[in-house]
């Protein structure tokens, strides 16, 4: 089974969906598993609990006793209070990526998973706690419309999203291809809130893409899927055969996709047996590090080989940059990434509702958790939503001027959205 690690817990789009490294069907054994949300209360637990339930008991019985539906409210059946106790513990750890899903959510997933819905082609997440568009991919309703990566997604067809959550977010923004969908969003740096109409449509994802500027290649890189190490392949030969001396590997707003393809992506540049990412479990004895397979046909230096990053860049990209960087083959230019640095385990559980829970987190090869804020770039360079529309790229910019010799420093970025160290997106992770 190949390992899906792409950031995005909703990529709203037909033909597939990225997912935050989920692995299916398996218990903490690496068995299949199911389990009953009805259990633990129907049998005594598996283990002493040091805190009572007996407050939680008492909570119950008021609310039984004590609550008066109103308007907005309603009465809940027995399963639909126990499945809201659960969601609020899953919700206690803090981490947006473990998740409980009740079984209309759970069936919905599934659904994701083998891409047979229409969407708008973007992935979205929580950054402080708000909406937010991680980044529009090339050539989809959303960039066409205008939609830019930092955007905040204030309301879908008039409803607030304010403490709304992701699978219900993509739920409204989801439909039929064709329909349209209105999006009230707030853009950084500007007064007003804009009313951006998008149709829906069937998504093809864009691979790689190159780009020759003067002694410089450039490769564009929108997604670790499985043709990706074939098409980098392609891309990389295209590269040696030519006069460029120079590279640009360019995986902004690149949310990721399988764990193979970063690996073997990383081993086009590192000797064989380097580090390209550790694997970090609860239990250590699960521990596991993936090497270069020394496929690397030319030896990069940070003078000769660019990465470039930005708050768009999770997961895999992550992965392949923080490899290059570590290993001191490429210099990394642009802003802090997204810090999308965990595996997920999905256990169907036998009502029809599932867990989705964070299980092993990514290391950099010198140690770096992905998570705890993303990788932060050797040369900072920031670009605001109001460049991307007007489709100016000092980050790019900056590459280009850093491979052609000359001196380019860090940009001081201030209240950037993508700014890990202030978003509650990975304060768990």
């Amino acid at each position: 089974m190949q390992r899906f690690i792409g950031y995005s817990l909703a990529i709203l789009l037909a033909g597939g969906a990225f997912f935050s490294g989920i692995q299916f069907g398996q218990g903490a054994d690496g068995q299949g598993q199911v389990a009953s949300i009805f259990s633990i209360f129907a049998a005594e637990p598996p283990a002493p609990v040091e805190t009572s339930l007996d407050e939680f008991w008492e909570v119950w019985n008021l609310l039984d006793q004590k609550f008066a539906v109103g308007t907005s409210s309603q009465q809940l059946s027995t399963e639909e209070k126990i499945q809201g106790a659960i969601d609020g513990l899953v919700a206690a750890y803090g981490d947006p990526y473990t998740v409980y899903l009740p079984p209309t959510d759970a069936e919905s997933f599934s659904s994701d998973i083998s891409g047979e819905f229409s969407g708008v082609g973007m992935e979205v997440g929580i950054r402080n706690s708000v909406i937010t568009i991680i980044a529009p991919l090339p050539d989809t309703p959303a960039a066409n419309a205008g939609l830019v990566s930092g955007d905040v997604i204030a309301q879908i067809d008039g409803q607030t999203t304010e403490r709304m959550g992701i699978s219900e977010a993509v739920d409204l923004i989801r439909g039929p291809r064709g329909s349209e969908i209105v999006l009230t969003i707030y853009r950084e740096g500007e007064l007003e809130f804009k009313e951006i109409t998008v149709t829906r449509d069937t998504i093809t994802i864009p691979t790689v893409k190159t780009e020759r500027i003067d002694d410089l290649y450039f490769i564009s890189l929108y997604s670790f899927n499985a043709i990706a190490e074939d098409k980098m392949r392609e891309a990389l030969l295209e590269f040696a055969t030519s006069d460029a001396t120079k590279l640009v590997i360019d995986v902004r707003g690149n949310p990721g996709g399988y764990l193979e393809s970063s690996v073997g992506i990383a081993s086009f540049f590192l000797p064989s047996g380097k580090v390209i990412v550790q694997e970090s479990f609860v239990d250590e004895s699960k521990n596991d590090t993936f090497r270069s397979r020394g496929r690397n046909f030319k030896t990069f230096t940070p003078q000769d080989l660019v990465v470039l990053v930005d708050g768009g860049s999770a997961s895999a990209s992550e992965i392949l940059a923080g490899a290059l960087q570590d290993h001191g083959v490429a210099t990394v230019i642009g802003s802090q990434t997204f810090g999308k640095g965990s595996v997920q385990e999905l256990i169907e559980l036998d009502d029809g509702s599932a867990l989705k829970v964070t299980i092993a987190r990514w290391l950099t090869p010198n140690g770096t958790s992905i998570s705890a804020g993303g990788l932060t770039p050797d040369i900072i360079i920031g670009r605001t939503p109001q460049q991307q529309v007007a489709e100016e790229d000092p980050q790019k910019d900056a590459a280009i001027r850093f491979l052609n010799g000359e001196t380019v420093e860090s940009e001081i970025v201030e209240n950037e959205l993508f700014n890990n160290a202030s978003s509650s997106t990975d304060s768990g992770e």
